[in-house]
């Protein structure tokens, strides 16, 4: 009978009764897990022994967990890492994304059960192992009576359920997705009306989801409007955005859920029911440096 093959688990972490404490879980799960105590050694050990994940700290000595996930990137290196860290700050929480963590424990926040937990999501068939399909599932099996489909794409588990709810007392159809593959798959396959675009996502970020939604060969798909989401509202973000397609462009910490359903939604789709199936385009230039929301009802 053939031996089944262990799924390897790296520990970079240099607390050492951290790294006992989550070894001895796993292991009892049936996972191979081994651990080395700075970024240094970490990236030789990733290296040589090619693990399945990566549960990463931030703060080390010699190599700090930015420059390990950086060094990964530089060499082409696609393994899942899960940081964990001390901070829940969210400069540090959208750096570890933009450098391609596919999620961020904060260590007073969880237990070993909720590591495993995050852990089996992740090698077992979860975000990062293969499409997930409830992205395929209307919350809370609801279709709203405005018959619009909204595809949400947020991978911040409070603010998605929270602007999610939302949307399906306001009677959209809503849809949620918390990643890339999620988000593309799903717009395939639903057809949405409209979707609302997070840009910091784990491993597949929203403008490259963007770029491969304006792509499409399915006209209905390449030209539906999208918004996207962001928790910063950079000049260059804004352009690259309406560059590349966008309908319109939101700072996350400007807008309630209300003013999303309520106020901006509702104009994107009063055109839409107008003028399904109309053309969509993103608007010549950009206006202010934080913020686009242009007359929708012009562009589709």
């Amino acid at each position: 009978m053939e031996k089944e093959i262990k799924k390897k688990i790296l520990i970079v972490e240099d607390e050492q009764q951290l790294v006992e404490l989550l070894s001895a879980k796993l292991i009892k799960e049936g996972y191979d897990v081994e651990a080395k105590y700075d970024g240094e050694d970490g990236l030789m050990k990733i290296r040589s022994w090619k693990p399945d994940l990566i549960l990463l700290d931030i703060m080390m000595p010699k190599v700090d967990g930015y420059g390990v996930l950086m060094a990964m990137n530089e060499e082409n290196i696609k393994i899942p890492v899960i940081v964990i860290s001390n901070s829940g700050q969210p400069v540090e929480i959208e750096k570890t994304k933009k450098l391609g963590a596919v999620d961020h424990l904060i260590k007073t926040d969880f237990s070993p059960t909720d590591v495993l937990k995050k852990v089996n999501s992740y090698l077992s068939g979860g975000a990062a192992a293969s499409f997930d399909e409830s992205v395929l599932n209307p919350v809370d099996g609801k279709i709203g009576s405005k018959g619009l489909k909204v595809l949400l794409v947020e991978d911040d588990s409070f603010l998605g359920e929270i602007c999610s709810k939302k949307l399906v007392k306001e009677e959209y159809t809503v849809y949620r997705a918390v990643d890339g593959m999620q988000a593309l798959e799903g717009a395939k396959a639903i057809k949405p009306d409209i979707i609302l675009l997070d840009i910091i996502l784990p491993a597949i970020d929203g403008f490259q989801i963007l770029g491969e939604i304006r792509r499409s060969k399915d006209k209905k798909l390449a030209t539906v409007p999208i918004i996207m989401l962001s928790n910063l509202g950079q000049d260059d973000d804004v352009k690259k955005a309406t560059e590349m397609g966008a309908t319109g462009y939101m700072v996350k910490a400007h807008f309630t859920t209300d003013e999303i359903a309520n106020k901006h939604l509702k104009s994107t789709t009063q055109g839409l029911r107008a003028k399904k199936g109309a053309k969509c385009g993103a608007p010549k230039g950009h206006k202010g440096n934080t913020f686009i929301w242009p007359d929708i009802n012009k562009i589709i």
